[in-house]
């Protein structure tokens, strides 16, 4: 038996809020609901079976703290609405919608998308070593990123170390252009990446020249005791244990570390265990140390992302495991 139902969306701006760019968000609804969606100004229509328009109702229901404000939707906030719903988690979807992890300079709000995502934030603000896997798009440095900088303008902490690994496909610094910062400026982009988002650039090439900022690369830790610091090691999967064991030994008092990667995209030789790998299993179970584990149902990227993430993930759960030589 078909079923309609009308949702007044207030006001053009949630309207907009709600649709997303050329209506993606009034199809991807349709398309999680089996129902048919249309936007007719500010009056959403929905028509299908009776579950199916309840379904889609309590969705754009539940994101309505959302849209009401004008706060643009994404598909990721769609899958979390409609998982609260399943899972009866309508009281933490309100807590996701609510908290502010900080403002970029335009003024747009950075908060978590997913369960996962708000778990791993709460983990980055109680704990002092957080390691944090998933695949790309789950915002897992970006994330850090915004937490460590909103504590450095907070002074919380006297600096920032973004660190990573100097080490990708078929690439050695040598061989690049340029002086040693120069060299290192593409492996480490992603976190000025995440700086410019809450900083100033303008400003921020003197609070590196003051130290209060610092993005180096892995090999620049060795021999220092890293106190009164928010530090983050990005792509960790590409570190050896000994790498690894020598970053979580620089911690120091009144700090925090933040380890991410992804160890399933590992750009180390075949015969090279990833460190991070390895720290995960040998601490597991040292109190202190938070693991947080996203997977492709938080990612945050384009759409696609998320499909290529899952496509991906099937194909190395189903491919034939090569045997031992001999």
């Amino acid at each position: 038996m078909q079923q309609t139902a009308h949702i007044d969306l207030s006001s053009s701006e949630s309207a907009i809020a709600l649709s997303g760019q050329q209506n993606d968000n009034i199809k991807f609804i349709a398309e999680q609901t089996g129902v048919k969606v249309a936007l007719r100004g500010r009056d959403l229509l929905l028509s299908g079976t009776a579950k199916g328009v309840e379904l889609a109702q309590k969705i754009v229901r539940a994101l309505e703290p959302l849209w009401s404000e004008g706060t643009i939707i994404s598909r990721a906030d769609i899958l979390t609405a409609r998982q609260a719903i399943n899972t009866d988690q309508l009281d933490e979807l309100r807590a996701i919608q609510s908290e502010t992890v900080t403002r970029t300079r335009r003024g747009e709000i950075i908060r978590a998308k997913t369960f996962r995502q708000r778990q791993y934030i709460q983990a980055l603000r109680k704990h002092d070593l957080i390691f944090c896997s998933g695949p790309a798009g789950t915002g897992k440095t970006f994330l850090a990123a915004m937490v460590g900088v909103q504590a450095l303008l907070n002074d919380e902490y006297e600096r920032l170390i973004l660190t990573r690994p100097a080490v990708e496909a078929g690439e050695r610094l040598g061989f690049l252009p340029g002086d040693l910062q120069q060299k290192v400026n593409p492996y480490l982009r992603p976190l000025y990446d995440a700086l410019h988002e809450l900083i100033d650039p303008e400003k921020i090439p003197s609070l590196m020249e003051r130290g209060v900022i610092e993005v180096a690369p892995l090999a620049y830790m060795r021999g220092r005791t890293l106190s009164n610091a928010f530090v983050i090691l990005d792509e960790a999967q590409n570190t050896t244990p000994a790498q690894m064991k020598m970053v979580l030994t620089r911690l120091g008092f009144q700090s925090r570390m933040v380890i991410t990667g992804d160890t399933t995209q590992t750009d180390l030789p075949t015969t090279q265990t990833s460190g991070m790998a390895v720290a995960q299993n040998i601490l597991a179970s040292v109190e202190g140390i938070a693991f947080c584990k996203l997977t492709q149902a938080d990612v945050v990227r384009h759409p696609l992302v998320q499909r290529i993430v899952a496509a991906y993930e099937k194909y190395e759960t189903t491919r034939p495991r090569r045997q031992n030589a001999g």
